[in-house]
């Protein structure tokens, strides 16, 4: 009886989730949408000529617009099957463009950010003075990411999520002024509820404690009405982009960052969400393997002003962002090489997160180490992959050996045929899945953040990460990379010939629609 009980609070729970709920919603439009166009067929002239305007049209805007060639292709495909349905599909959901509302929002907390955002042009000197290719990459991130190099900052690289949790802990109770988190996926456990109690403590002291979240990241993860639980302990709470039971295109565009902001004096991000499977204290896919990063000194300013923007844009800010700023009379720490935050946000045309990593892929002359949990890449970083590798530079990737999707993870393979015949080695990692997104390189560049290599987090995503050169953590960086390939196997074509004939058909059939997934 016990357990017929609780089968069915389950499964009640299960029905009467609104992720459920909204899935059934999205669905019953979809279906309402096919029928309609189903019975408009029965008037073959009429449905005809609209079936043929409409598909031109779709096909028109799509070739014109901005968007990846492979995300065109992936939309291309429905339309000329389905004409009118495909087309309707494209206009409700296809879209890549940010809503006007949004988009206006965002400039003005970008002119809003300009007004605090000092910088340093001796800095990039600097840099381009000690290595040419070194300045290229920083002007880049300096002059279309909007984002300057700091000096004055020390960086910290941890290699698991348990190292990352507990200085961030440690980070969150010496804190004195303000705490910022900004997370893609928040879930309750061990994890998050050691840093909540500490943020109630803080809030309590009067301390200023915000935190926000990605709708669609915790729809499964917390309860519905979290943010007035946590508003109810004094923390203020942004509930960013939240999840509404109707097509649109604003589905598309979520937070991936991940982002801590202590006293504007420490800051962290990188691949790690807080939910438990990132420190291991519940095992989903094997071991999970994620890395983050620790600033500080004068680069948490960036981290600080991307958390106000999006934070502005959810919740309002009716602050100047220059109160946010340290005081002048805090100390310089030393130098240790120089750190570039940069974020990325489909706001724009400029693929920044793609072109970080396609600036290193191409400046590199020694190896280029990569991590990533998802290698769905187009081909420009395809091409740029086996480039490198065919002059000569070392180019390795440690991919999961256990996917967390895995129709995701077939795609992932897909591409190792490829790369493997233009040189480039890859890695699975045996104990279980990786969810770090690294680059390593030369033994002077680093990359640690929260951009995947796959279309959502390259193209519709708002992403973030750190562009180290000459620091201490590179070492550290690629010590972690070494140590972490020891425990993979690396990948043959061998080994790929023996992957399973279902498994290489749902793959290509689901690369071709990889950037909608």
């Amino acid at each position: 009886m016990k357990r017929t009980m609780n089968l069915y609070t389950k499964m009640r729970s299960f029905f009467l989730h609104r992720a459920f709920l909204y899935s059934l919603a999205l669905l019953i439009q979809i279906l309402l949408l096919f029928w309609v166009v189903l019975g408009f067929q029965n008037r073959l002239y009429v449905f005809y000529s609209f079936s043929t305007a409409i598909s031109v049209v779709a096909v028109i805007i799509i070739l014109n617009n901005s968007s990846n060639p492979a995300y065109k292709i992936a939309w291309l495909i429905p339309i000329l099957v389905m004409p009118v349905f495909g087309s309707i599909m494209y206009y409700l959901i296809g879209r890549t463009k940010l809503r006007s509302s949004m988009r206006r929002t965002l400039i003005h907390t970008e002119h809003k950010k300009q007004q605090v955002l000092e910088k340093e042009p001796t800095i990039l000197d600097t840099i381009t003075a000690m290595d040419t290719d070194a300045g290229c990459q920083s002007k880049y991130l300096q002059d279309y990411a909007d984002n300057p190099p700091y000096a004055h900052t020390l960086s910290t690289y941890f290699p698991t999520g348990e190292q990352s949790w507990l200085a961030l802990l440690d980070a969150l109770k010496n804190a004195q002024s303000f705490i910022f988190l900004e997370y893609f996926i928040i879930q309750e456990g061990t994890m998050w509820e050691a840093v909540l109690d500490i943020l109630k403590e803080k809030a309590k002291e009067g301390l200023d404690v915000r935190v926000m979240y990605d709708d669609a990241g915790c729809i499964m993860k917390l309860p519905k009405g979290y943010n007035r639980y946590l508003e109810k302990y004094g923390i203020q709470c942004g509930v960013f982009n939240p999840v509404r039971p109707f097509l649109n295109s604003m589905m598309n565009h979520r937070n991936h960052r991940k982002i801590a902001v202590i006293d504007g004096t420490t800051g962290f991000t990188g691949g790690i969400n807080i939910a438990d499977e990132y420190i291991n204290s519940v095992e989903k896919y094997g071991h999970w393997k994620d890395t983050s990063i620790q600033i500080q000194g004068d680069g948490v300013w960036s981290l600080t002003l991307m958390f106000l923007r999006l934070w502005d844009y959810v919740h309002g800010e009716p602050r100047d962002y220059g109160y946010y700023k340290p005081r002048e009379s805090l100390p310089k720490r030393k130098t240790d090489g120089f750190v570039q935050p940069f974020d990325d946000s489909p706001l724009d045309d400029e693929r920044v997160g793609e072109n970080v990593y396609l600036n290193i892929l191409n400046r590199s002359h020694s190896y280029v180490y990569i991590t990533t949990p998802y290698l769905i890449i187009d081909n420009e970083m395809l091409t740029a992959l086996l480039l490198a590798s065919k002059s000569g530079v070392d180019v390795r990737i440690i991919t999961p050996h256990i996917g967390d999707k895995w129709y995701v993870h077939g795609v992932t393979r897909t591409f190792y045929r490829q790369l493997i015949e233009g040189g480039v080695r890859i890695f699975e990692y045996l104990p279980g899945f990786i969810h770090s997104k690294t680059f390593v390189a030369d033994d002077k560049y680093g990359v640690v953040g929260t951009i995947n290599m796959d279309f959502r987090s390259l193209f519709l995503h708002f992403e973030c990460g750190i562009w180290l050169y000459n620091t201490s953590s590179i070492e550290d960086m690629k010590a972690d990379f070494l140590e972490t390939q020891r425990r993979s196997q690396e990948m043959t074509l061998r080994d790929i010939r023996h992957f399973s004939l279902a498994q290489k058909i749902a793959g290509q059939f689901f690369r071709v629609f990889s950037p909608l997934l």
